[in-house]
């Protein structure tokens, strides 16, 4: 009797519950060796060091501190697939408790990039396995700074999107069960932009207000101004969220200030309304110091925009879902964070998705991103994994027969 061969996802199930023991492994080692934004120098050489002993084309140095890995298979493709995962941790103390936690004091895999990082290497390592049967081009871009929003715009400087057709992106998320993966078309994450604005007007005696003009009264009527303006003037069902998180002004009690320093963040998700919001916030700002008697300074900072779900990819990415883990295995994320990615600067490139990968434990408590317990539950990494492998694969044959056609 003739045995049917094991189709694609089959053998890149297969492979990958093999290299489940190595991943976790290579997990637990850059979980417990935390590098900050822009210092990824020991994680990039560990890096490199697992995509060369696949028999992968790798560069470090890119974006700084960043890596990359080009995986060509059997294929005619002129153009690249990209899957870019991050590398750098934040600064806080851990407080898990694990064997493995951080050794680094003040520094942790609070937001999980180091399982990003074993994701990017272990489906690096699944699609090496392949050879001949994988029909694509890949390029693994391994990135830094993520955290402080520029590793992105590094990696674009040199190059690193050059003839890329499309790019894979992944974010675990604890509130989604281990095992599952969250999708949504369209808008995932947010826009963030930096707000520093200064209003100036003119000190006096705290007993005569009248000889002065209040910076610090000036600046209250700025920030309520600007939130009543919010609820008036902009579309609801685009919505936009400014935050003032620091104030700095005044001497002295008696003293009325003559100058107040206002830092903040702006986010947004719809690309018009990304666009005109500078505009906007300074002519609020014009007007109430003009009314007023006060000048002022604005600095208003472009962060990163959207990040905006292709279709297409998304489609391939929730085709591989329900093959490989069923029905159930798909969380339809019915609204985008307002959290920011650094993702969206490649989508200026490529069309691009970003996927988020349940990493949340179902029989223990599950503590958010950027929090000093946060943990995740280790068998996504198969999850994520076989995802990233399989739509890449997906992806990589549709390029071709396109192509070919």
């Amino acid at each position: 009797m003739t045995q049917t061969p094991p189709s694609m996802l089959e053998k890149i199930k297969e492979i990958a519950t093999a290299l489940a023991p190595r991943l976790i492994e290579i997990r637990r080692h850059i979980h417990a060796h935390p590098e900050l934004s822009g210092q990824e120098y020991q994680t990039s050489a560990y890096v490199a060091g697992v995509l060369s002993s696949c028999g992968l084309k790798v560069q470090e140095g890119v974006g700084k501190t960043g890596v990359i890995g080009e995986l060509k298979g059997n294929t005619t493709a002129s153009r690249w697939f990209a899957i870019r995962t991050d590398m750098d941790a934040l600064p806080m103390t851990e407080l898990t408790g694990l064997e493995y936690a951080s050794r680094q004091i003040g520094v942790m895999h609070a937001c999980g990039h180091d399982l990003h990082t074993t994701l990017g290497l272990g489906t690096a390592m699944v699609l090496s396995q392949l050879g001949q049967e994988f029909p694509g081009k890949v390029r693994f871009l391994f990135q830094p700074a993520e955290e402080i929003a520029k590793g992105a715009t590094w990696m674009v400087h040199d190059n690193v999107m050059e003839d890329v057709a499309a790019i894979l992106g992944v974010h675990v998320f604890p509130s989604i069960p281990a095992g599952c993966v969250g999708l949504r078309q369209g808008a995932l994450t947010a826009a963030a932009d930096d707000l520093e604005l200064t209003i100036i007007g003119e000190s006096g005696h705290g007993a005569r207000p009248h000889e002065a003009k209040d910076a610090i009264w000036i600046a209250a009527q700025v920030i309520t101004m600007l939130q009543q303006a919010i609820s008036r003037t902009q579309n609801p069902l685009r919505p936009v969220v400014l935050s003032i998180g620091q104030i700095m002004g005044g001497r002295a009690p008696n003293i009325i200030a003559d100058q107040v320093k206002l830092l903040g963040t702006v986010r947004s998700l719809h690309p018009e309304t990304y666009e005109a919001l500078p505009n906007w916030i300074e002519q609020i700002v014009a007007n109430v110091c003009q009314m007023y008697g006060a000048n002022y300074e604005l600095n208003y900072r472009r962060g990163v925009p959207s990040v905006q779900n292709d279709p297409i990819l998304t489609q391939i990415v929730e085709e591989t879902v329900r093959e490989a883990f069923g029905t159930q295995a798909i969380i339809n994320l019915p609204e985008p964070s307002l959290g920011a990615e650094d993702f969206s600067v490649y989508l200026d490139y490529a069309p691009g998705m970003m996927f988020r990968l349940g990493v949340g434990h179902k029989k223990k408590q599950n503590y958010p991103l950027h929090h000093p317990k946060f943990e995740v539950d280790e068998s996504a990494i198969i999850t994520g994994v076989v995802t990233l492998a399989y739509s890449t694969y997906k992806y990589c044959q549709k390029q071709l027969t396109m192509e070919k056609s």
